[in-house]
């Protein structure tokens, strides 16, 4: 007799963990990848096996258009542009009903259209609070701007998952700043709503600014930090990069473009960090976008590092092609603050201060005009001022 469980990888490795005879029961373990490599050999298995799913589930033949969306929907679903998802029960649901809608249209075969279809019509079943979390947003109960610009307030962007429906959705982050010792207050962790990884990516902007700016004096800086109008839990470090944005523009006093939104986690080295959730994320920003008017200069800042990641809906890439919406790679923060500040970032000039008249040159006066004042503050009182 052989005994042969299927089963999710971590179920295996807690059962192994939980029971030292598990492990010798079950001897050879095998685990099987969720995702293929997307190549020209895989996409044309990947046809073949979509033509035997049709004939085995009686559907209509699926023309070569048809196949192609299809594939791009399983890259969709593997989030990145180099993978097609092997989760075929997803996949099984959307031919089915590409075949119900192909068949309504009297289509001899199922088409692109016929996909697309059905693709939209599930998410039309299941965007309820999406639509809900926009219609706040679009009615000013949310406060979210997408024109003007901004001392300390930058759109941040947060992805929200409902079973198997996912969606991006805009908030508001903002920075205020004033002399003090050093401490950076998170407020959402201050009343604990805020998740540990969250709590990290805070941490680590008092380690950027400290050694960027602050290396031979010291950080005279309080600062506090919230995602305005947020009633749950916050984590993950994919906001980072949007605090530490907030940070710079309130201490240097420079304005943010608020039709621009940003998703990245930061290291304290300034860089880039890749995030998940991208398409969705941008699209969420889109969708807000487009309900107001595309003007042509609404974006978003996404890592440079999720560039394979990016599988966008037809309507975020069209209006990106038609130069009315904008996807920015970026790689540090630096190239970040110079896009929604539009004021250069600046460089280190060879006598150790910064570009003139740069950002990092006015975060840097502003830090050390408060290092001198904490300085005369704490220098003990004369005679004369004592008596």
């Amino acid at each position: 007799v052989k005994v042969v469980l299927l089963g999710a990888t971590n179920v295996y490795y807690l059962l192994a963990q939980a029971d030292p005879e598990f492990t010798e029961y079950f001897k050879v373990a095998a685990e099987f990848s969720t995702d293929l490599e997307w190549t020209a050999e895989s996409q044309q298995s990947y046809a073949q096996l979509i033509a035997k799913l049709a004939r085995e589930e009686e559907l209509l033949p699926f023309s070569r258009g048809a196949v192609c969306r299809l594939i791009e929907h399983s890259a969709r679903n593997a989030g990145d542009s180099r993978k097609m998802s092997l989760l075929m029960s997803r996949m099984l649901d959307v031919m089915r009903e590409a075949d119900f809608w192909a068949a309504r249209a009297e289509h001899p075969t199922v088409s692109a259209t016929d996909v697309q279809t059905a693709i939209d019509a599930w998410i039309h079943r299941s965007d309820t609070l999406r639509e809900r979390a926009q219609e706040q947003i679009l009615r000013e109960s949310i406060l979210v701007d997408t024109a003007g610009s901004v001392t300390g307030q930058v759109n941040a962007l947060s992805v929200l998952q409902l079973g198997d429906f996912t969606f991006g959705r805009p908030s508001r982050i903002t920075a205020r700043v004033r002399l003090g010792k050093g401490e950076f207050v998170d407020i959402e962790r201050e009343v604990d709503l805020s998740g540990p990884i969250h709590s990290k990516g805070v941490l680590i902007l008092s380690g950027y600014l400290g050694s960027r700016y602050a290396a031979h004096q010291p950080l005279a800086l309080s600062a506090s930090l919230v995602f305005e109008q947020s009633y749950g839990g916050v984590d993950g470090d994919s906001a980072s990069s949007t605090e530490l944005y907030a940070l710079l523009s309130a201490i240097a006093e420079l304005p943010i473009r608020q039709e621009l939104a940003v998703t990245g986690s930061v290291n304290q080295r300034g860089e880039i960090q890749a995030i998940g959730g991208v398409n969705e994320k941008i699209e969420g920003f889109f969708d807000i976008c487009r309900a107001r008017g595309l003007t042509g200069q609404q974006g978003v800042l996404s890592p440079a590092a999720n560039i394979d990641n990016l599988m966008l809906r037809r309507e975020v890439i069209e209006a990106v092609e038609a130069g009315d919406f904008h996807v920015y790679p970026v790689t540090t923060i630096d190239e970040g603050i110079a896009l929604l500040t539009g004021v250069p970032a600046g460089e280190v000039e060879p006598d150790g201060s910064w570009t003139p008249d740069s950002v990092n040159a006015q975060v840097a006066a502003r830090l050390t005009q408060w290092a001198q004042t904490a300085r005369q503050m704490s220098q003990p009182l004369g005679d004369h001022e004592t008596s």
